[in-house]
């Protein structure tokens, strides 16, 4: 089981030396991928069901993720997830594969459909269909990144007669990680993800999660191309992992065990996190 980091492009943290620090530290220590999150706009005054209030700052992830390349070697850089309706999948594709590019493969796409009204009322996307939104972007977005001469048409998005190169490293594009716990992420994930990213508090968050993965499964077909599913776990609360847990997160089969060092108001805490939990590394 890999070891990851999350959430460090967000509130005191953000800042270029504060990156710089922290991404090469995480490096040095042996994490394996860092995870950027998603919101343009924030609720305000803030809603019951809003994560950051409106004046936390949050950057753009793939901004973020474009300065944490230029500063590191070897860690996964990956979206957190994106929030995928909010985003034209056309320039989002471009985005992800030039990243892609200059990071040397090292681009991981995590995608969700969203969830907070306001945010993707401002943005101009409504909130029905924002699962189809999702589906359709995916799917053309892979056509985009594979096929020799792409097109797509859809409901939401369409397209022909056009290309985009540079492609994306890895053949068939970056790897796609879906987040979220409801019924349709889970059948996003089995038939459109090369993973899953999900998120909870317990080992029995995470089983529950599971089965809901396998219901999926029964559901609907998995292409060839994606090979077995992966399972991203980022444990929210408590923020720190005892060594017994992520021994049974592993024996669960999660691939990357996600560490999230809240609170992100002191970087210094945040370094002492990362030190504490680097013997979570896998040899």
């Amino acid at each position: 089981m890999e070891l990851g980091v999350s959430g460090l492009n967000a509130k005191a943290v953000l800042g270029p030396a504060e990156a710089v620090d922290l991404a090469r530290r995480a490096e040095e220590l042996g994490y394996r991928s860092w995870w950027a999150g998603d919101h343009v706009v924030l609720p305000s005054p803030r809603t019951a069901d809003s994560p950051m209030a409106p004046t936390d700052p949050i950057l753009d992830p793939l901004i973020h993720l474009g300065y944490v390349a230029a500063v590191t070697e070897r860690i996964e850089l990956a979206t957190g997830i994106v929030i995928l309706p909010q985003r034209n999948p056309l320039v989002l594709a471009k985005q992800v594969a030039s990243l892609d590019v200059l990071s040397g493969g090292r681009m991981t796409l995590g995608v969700g459909a969203g969830y907070l009204e306001p945010e993707m009322t401002a943005v101009g996307v409504p909130m029905a269909a924002r699962g189809r939104r999702t589906d359709e972007y995916l799917d053309a977005m892979t056509a985009l990144w594979t096929s020799p001469e792409p097109q797509f048409r859809g409901r939401f998005v369409s397209f022909g007669q056009v290309d985009a190169h540079p492609r994306p490293v890895r053949e068939g594009g970056p790897k796609v990680v879906i987040g979220g716990h409801s019924p349709a992420a889970f059948r996003r994930a089995v038939s459109r993800g090369h993973g899953w990213f999900g998120n909870g508090s317990s080992v029995e968050d995470l089983e529950r999660h599971l089965a809901g993965l396998r219901r999926a499964a029964s559901e609907v077909d998995r292409p060839a191309r994606l090979g077995r599913l992966e399972v991203n776990w980022l444990q929210l609360d408590p923020v720190r992992v005892t060594r017994a847990d992520a021994d049974r997160y592993a024996a669960l089969g999660v691939d990357r065990l996600v560490v999230y060092p809240l609170p992100l108001e002191d970087p210094a805490a945040v370094a002492d996190f990362l030190l504490q939990h680097a013997s979570l590394v896998s040899d």
